[in-house]
């Protein structure tokens, strides 16, 4: 069954009508629409791109782009026939592609008088709890100075996104775009790549696929809909996907739709049936969006089935006596995953102890923790737990 089956006309055309009168966007470019199929950069088509953003910034929209295709336009320029496979040499691409980058889109704005801003960006400014808050000052600032946010990932110097394994974290700047639209409460992200959207089977290998027009929640089946990465880009449609469930748990809608496609932010904006429209399902505040999304978490604390009956029903801390394992190297006020006890993350929180202070509690009563900890009860308090995807109500 088609994840739209079923969905009443009425909140499908209410949610159109969100798109279109949405007023602060993040779109996101894929390296396949920013390069050609012969690996140079596609010139014409980003042109076109940076003329409709720039008509609806005039037009009082708010504005933020998320650019990849430094890696592949370095790999063009150094004549590299494949995609580089080692991390210095994706690295070294990243240098001599960024600027190359950057010039095409700072260039074309100029011309259509609206000034871009690069912003190139690390794991580490999700990471931290200080760096995130300052980089959303500076962002709010650009764009109420008119201007238009170019990010990219810094991947000359970060290496999470470049060494990441295929389904361990985002790929791409598809995660950077989910982000960045969760900190900033945008209303809408749209995902520009080289596919038309979400589809029921693989389109290029199945000629009976067809188009999924509306994504209501990202459940285990729209899951198993979303496979394989591009020839260029390191995400594929299971980064997409998964950028999408980011931006709805922020309270944002969410499309995919083909960047190839002449006109298509036009029609994407003008709540036109394009690509995959993922629905929003829960609005998280600024802080909780930070512990659900932050990018690398320090470690991971694992719990009985006591303390995860516990948090799942969203009415408890988790204390001590519910530990039973920690992992990683983690200091107070950083963000861990929460496993079961079968290892499967169920939240993530923010801890009020570092490991070598939490090691010492682990199996302490309440009134023995709040002493040791001098005034903690708890590990991660509930205010500061928040639920993965499908547990609790």
């Amino acid at each position: 069954m088609a994840p739209e089956i079923g969905f009443p006309e009425e909140r499908l055309a209410a949610a159109r009508a969100r798109v279109a009168a949405a007023r602060r966007v993040v779109v996101k470019v894929g390296t396949n629409v920013v390069m050609r199929d012969d690996g140079a950069p596609a010139l014409g088509r980003l042109y076109g791109l940076i003329e409709a953003i720039a008509g609806e910034r005039r037009a009082g929209r708010e504005m933020v782009v998320v650019s990849s295709g430094a890696v592949g336009l370095g790999a063009q320029r150094l004549g590299l026939s494949e995609k580089p496979k080692t991390l210095a040499l994706k690295q070294a691409c990243a240098a001599i592609g960024q600027g190359r980058l950057m010039s095409v889109w700072s260039e074309a704005f100029e011309k259509v008088g609206v000034t871009a801003a690069q912003v190139l960006l690390t794991e580490d400014d999700f990471s931290s709890r200080g760096r995130y808050l300052a980089l959303r000052a500076t962002l709010e600032e650009l764009i109420s100075l008119g201007a238009v946010p170019v990010l990219n990932e810094n991947d000359t110097v970060g290496t999470a996104e470049l060494e990441a394994e295929a389904g361990k974290v985002f790929g791409d700047n598809d995660k950077l775009s989910a982000l960045v639209a969760a900190k900033l409460g945008a209303d809408l992200l749209v995902i520009l790549s080289d596919v038309d959207g979400l589809f029921t089977a693989n389109p290029a290998r199945n000629r009976a696929a067809s188009r999924v027009p509306v994504v209501a929640e990202v459940t285990a089946s729209v899951r198993a809909l979303a496979e394989g990465g591009g020839v260029r880009g390191r995400g594929g449609m299971a980064t997409k996907r998964e950028a999408a469930a980011v931006a709805t748990a922020s309270g944002a809608l969410a499309v995919v739709a083909s960047g190839r496609r002449p006109g298509v932010l036009e029609e994407v904006l003008a709540g036109a049936d394009v690509g995959t429209l993922f629905l929003p399902k829960r609005s998280l505040t600024g802080k909780r969006r930070w512990i659900a999304w932050a990018a690398l978490p320090a470690g991971a604390i694992r719990v009985n089935d006591g303390a995860r009956a516990a948090l799942v029903s969203g009415k408890a801390s988790l204390l001590p006596a519910g530990v039973t394992a920690l992992e990683g190297d983690f200091e107070k006020g950083e963000v861990v995953r929460i496993l079961d006890s079968a290892g499967v993350e169920i939240a993530r929180g923010q801890v009020n102890w570092g490991r070598a202070d939490a090691e010492k509690l682990l199996g302490r009563r309440s009134g023995e923790a709040r002493v040791a900890a001098k005034g903690y009860d708890a590990l991660v308090t509930r205010n500061n737990v928040v639920l993965r995807d499908g547990e609790g109500s």
